[in-house]
């Protein structure tokens, strides 16, 4: 993919240095005795308690007051980043691509009568706070409406590499214009209507999850529509790219992953749809670039 020289995002807010596996809970006790030299001295003044009582009130708001030290910027809790430079250059993609997604969207939605409202893109480790309640690495990225937010640890990203065989930047830019397809649909009020039809079924998980596979192939639908107007506006695709997406898709439907898990596939329980879903409503929204075409509930 292209995306050198792009536009990177302003609409982000990077919690790596600052966040953790912990969820806000207590430093660790190796933590704890690095910093007593420092804090020891602090205790002996009223101006040193305050300093105390701020550096406690902001690390319990998800602020690391460590990283101003110069501590916390490797390891963030249970997680280490192995090469710093990299998981930058990262960074850098992800806002690069969410500018574009600002690009395309902010363009294309007049054309359906909305005004398009711009996501913040949350960039952690571990493991942070959401509008939706705490946000760990193991949920993979995510959207919350609560906040409109979307909520990315760049691991997930060598974890799509490595254990799902889905390596390739537009294969990450992909899951990128996911979530913010999910922001769209927040933005239309599908999200809020699919909520209460859910709430109306009471314990129905199976009529629930048959629901929330339509929202997951549409936002893979608004994914592809995105990518077909980056492309026609910035040139972004380059040989391969496309598979890349679709092998994502694929390796990340419901029945490959159950088969991974060495379970029977059992579409009851699809919540994404399956690898054949994924990748038709994908390349729908590439091949048309037409919201229109993106109607899964139908």
């Amino acid at each position: 993919m292209k995306w050198q020289g792009g536009r990177k995002s302003s609409n982000v807010e990077d919690r790596r240095s600052s966040s953790g596996g912990s969820g806000g809970g207590m430093p660790s006790m190796g933590i704890m005795m690095m910093l007593w030299p420092i804090v020891r001295p602090l205790l002996k003044t009223k101006f040193g308690w305050a300093v105390i009582g701020l550096g406690v009130a902001s690390y319990f708001a998800g602020f690391n007051p460590l990283s101003l030290i110069g501590m916390g910027t490797r390891t963030t809790g249970q997680t280490t980043v192995a090469n710093e430079a990299k998981d930058n250059q990262m960074s850098d993609f992800m806002k690069t691509t969410l500018g574009y997604t600002e690009d395309v969207w902010n363009t294309v939605l007049p054309k359906y009568g909305m005004r398009y409202k711009e996501p913040i893109m949350v960039l952690y480790r571990g493991g942070t706070k959401s509008g939706c309640g705490f946000a760990s690495s193991a949920m993979g990225p995510f959207y919350c409406p609560a906040d409109q937010k979307v909520y990315l640890d760049q691991s997930f990203f060598e974890e799509l590499a490595k254990n799902h065989s889905a390596p390739g930047d537009f294969a990450q830019a992909y899951v990128l214009a996911h979530e913010v397809g999910h922001h769209i649909q927040n933005l239309q009020g599908t999200l809020a209507k699919v909520q209460r039809a859910k709430q109306s079924w009471g314990g129905s998980s199976t009529k629930a999850n048959a629901l929330q596979v339509k929202v997951e192939l549409q936002a893979d639908c608004y994914a592809g529509v995105w990518a077909y107007h980056a492309h026609n506006k910035f040139g972004i695709l380059e040989r391969g790219d496309v598979e890349e997406a679709l092998r994502a898709a694929s390796s990340i439907g419901d029945d490959t992953l159950q088969k991974k898990a060495g379970r029977q596939v059992n579409p009851d329980g699809f919540t994404h749809g399956s690898a054949k879903q994924r990748m038709k409503w994908l390349k729908r929204g590439l091949k048309s670039g037409d919201m229109k075409q993106c109607n899964t509930f139908g």
